[in-house]
């Protein structure tokens, strides 16, 4: 009997041994044994290496997390593409967290000793490299992290092959297209004219554009992956057509596709020859575009507003179209015309292993979609930028921002709102001063006057300022009026006192809040408003929590639930959307409640939210399906 137990464990280390071997950790100076955190990158001045308490070897990570910042480290490593990971770390501390940015995490409420978090993931198909995270949270002091791993296949080590079958597949007097064949082992193609670097793109097609008429240009491509870049292809030549010699017609059909109480909806038909559109509103010029659709934004509520279109190419400008005529809607308050009652979901400008979709295929009981995320402007501080994800985009078959902002004005011809989500889990966006809280302002409205989107929604959960964010908010609400939407999405923790910087956030704004959807999922055991302990992915949590908001100085009309669309959208909190209706139901009116039943009732709870539509397509619109038609049927 030993000896088989003896020859079973060696057959065990063995195997353990072949794995290891076949799949290495992927992590550098994984347990700091170094001395130094190279190449982990800390939040500024939480960081530290420490001697003691260590998991193994003489040296573990200590986070210090604080009122104001959770202590994130971070690494970025090189991996593969459609390939299984698994992430793993010793922890010690309260509330500690680990995970990869846009795929897993995990985390664990209190760990008095060494305990090893693990989640796995699996690379989207152009993933070759991701950031694992490490971070404490808010107010919860130091905590320690020893020997993370991250066990999977490495990224490339070689550069993919040159590609071929480089062809001009056709020329305008301003562009030439180009397609080539794909090479193996590519995540993407660098196109040079004339040998200097011109476009880069993910498939293996490109566009360049903004060329002279009747001029001769010679094109190659290379391919690229986290290795580095091939040799470049054999060249082609093409030559652009001539330029048009009269200007296009004047468009016709200018007409409004849509209202609301800041912005106007605009459509034409196209004008042959035409590279472009201007449009102007009181017969000034309020854009440029290239399609045939525009949404003016950042306008006064019910106000009225003339607008013309002319078509533009080479050869110069048409006359003005007819002038159509167009009135927002009454603000009726922050929100612009939301529902009563209102659906609220994340819409994701990236890829992950939910279902990628096109804005325009958001069903419509979705009164609020939030497009997540905004981008951090590194050369701007605390401004944002956005445009379709690549991944998105090639997911989609080319999916462009052109479309996407046909998209926003199709959604707002529905009667939907859309607006741009700031933050996310990862979200490194601070505003912290009054020069970041101006630089915020400022980019968020250019974002809202150039796509159309009707508000903002702050979900940073690396913290707020709730005085500079405050400053900045209320900015932007002047800068675009009464019809601004305005909301936020903290997590569970953020909310459990008027002291939380998040609390103090929407107290602050209560004047122009439209509505604060906290999330009740990824939070482990909390206190309610009555301070019992409840435990996620129950009804009583959800009802429990909100009365502490409902209670503690926000207004009915500005709280939403907040809850995951599936299981696979979380770490944990999931409930069934038929839980979320009676949740609502026991809030509203002391009905469908669970075993905690709320001191009052509020009638006017504003409604839910859900992370996201795209896991709710991926569970076959279940979400939607069920609390969309509960909502509208509320009083």
């Amino acid at each position: 009997m030993l000896a088989a137990i003896l020859i079973a464990a060696t057959m065990t280390v063995a195997m353990s041994a072949s794995r290891a071997h076949a799949d290495s950790n992927l992590v550098v100076n994984p347990g700091f044994e170094t001395g130094s955190l190279s190449p982990w990158t800390c939040d500024a001045g939480t960081g530290s290496v420490v001697s003691s308490p260590v998991h193994s070897g003489a040296h573990a990570l200590a986070g210090a997390a604080s009122n104001s910042d959770d202590a994130q480290c971070t690494q970025t490593v090189a991996v593969q593409p459609n390939s299984a990971y698994t992430l793993s770390a010793y922890v010690q501390g309260a509330y500690v967290y680990i995970g990869a940015t846009g795929y897993s995490s995990t985390w664990t409420p209190s760990a008095s000793t060494y305990q090893q978090l693990s989640t796995g993931f699996t690379t989207g198909a152009s993933t070759t490299s991701v950031q694992i995270y490490l971070h404490g949270w808010y107010g919860q002091g130091t905590y320690y992290t020893d020997d993370v791993s991250l066990i999977g296949p490495g990224g490339q080590t070689q550069v993919p092959p040159v590609p071929t079958g480089l062809a001009v597949t056709g020329t305008t007097s301003s562009s030439v297209s180009l397609s080539w064949s794909a090479s193996s082992t590519a995540t993407g193609y660098n196109v040079y004219r004339g040998g200097k670097l011109v476009g880069s793109a993910t498939g293996t097609s490109y566009t360049d554009s903004g060329l002279s008429a009747s001029t001769s240009y010679s094109y190659t491509v290379s391919a690229t992956n986290s290795a580095g870049e091939s040799a470049q292809s054999g060249s082609v030549s093409a030559t652009t057509s001539p330029g048009g010699t009269s200007v296009p017609p004047t468009p016709g059909g200018l007409t409004v596709s849509g209202t609301t109480s800041s912005s106007v909806s605009l459509s034409w038909n196209a004008a042959s020859g035409a590279t472009g559109y201007n449009v102007y509103r009181g017969g000034s010029k309020v854009a440029g575009v290239t399609g045939t659709s525009y949404t003016d934004s950042g306008l006064s509520a019910s106000t009225s507003y003339s607008y013309t279109v002319s078509a533009t190419n080479s050869a110069g400008e048409s006359a003005q179209s007819a002038a159509v005529s167009a009135t927002t809607a009454n603000s009726g308050g922050s929100g612009g015309s939301l529902p009563k009652h209102v659906l609220t979901g994340y819409w994701h400008d990236f890829v992950n292993s939910a279902q990628p979709l096109s804005l325009a295929a958001v069903p419509a009981g979705y009164n609020l979609v939030a497009v997540a995320f905004a981008n951090a402007d590194p050369s701007n501080p605390g401004g944002v930028t956005f445009s379709v994800d690549s991944g998105l985009s090639s997911a989609l078959g080319g999916y462009t921002d052109a479309q996407f902002k046909a998209d926003i004005a199709t959604l707002h011809s529905r009667g939907q709102k859309v607006i741009i989500s700031v933050g996310g889990q990862n979200g490194a966006i601070s505003v912290s001063d009054s020069t970041s809280a101006n630089n915020f302002t400022n980019s968020v409205y250019g974002l809202m006057q150039s796509y159309g989107f009707d508000g903002v929604d702050i979900d940073l959960e690396n913290g707020v300022n709730a005085t500079y964010m405050g400053q900045a908010l209320e900015s932007l609400s002047a800068k675009a009026g009464s019809g601004l939407i305005v909301t936020m999405a903290p997590q569970t923790i953020d909310m459990q006192s008027t002291g939380m910087a998040y609390f103090q956030l929407a107290l602050n704004i209560k004047n122009i809040l439209t509505i604060n959807n906290t999330q009740y999922y990824n939070s482990g055991t909390m206190n309610g408003c009555d301070q019992g302990v409840y435990a996620e992915g129950t009804e009583n949590f959800i009802t429990a929590l909100a009365c502490i908001q409902l209670q503690g100085g926000l207004r009915p009309d500005q709280v939403g639930l907040g809850l995951p669309a599936s299981g696979s959208a979380a770490g944990g909190g999931y409930v069934s959307p038929s839980v979320v209706n009676n949740a609502l139901d026991c809030l509203a009116s002391k009905t469908n409640c669970g075993s905690f039943v709320p001191p009052s009732t509020w009638p006017s709870i504003r409604g839910a939210m859900t992370w996201s539509i795209n896991w709710d397509a991926s569970n076959g619109w279940s979400f939607v399906n069920t609390v969309a038609p509960h909502l509208a049927a509320m009083p």
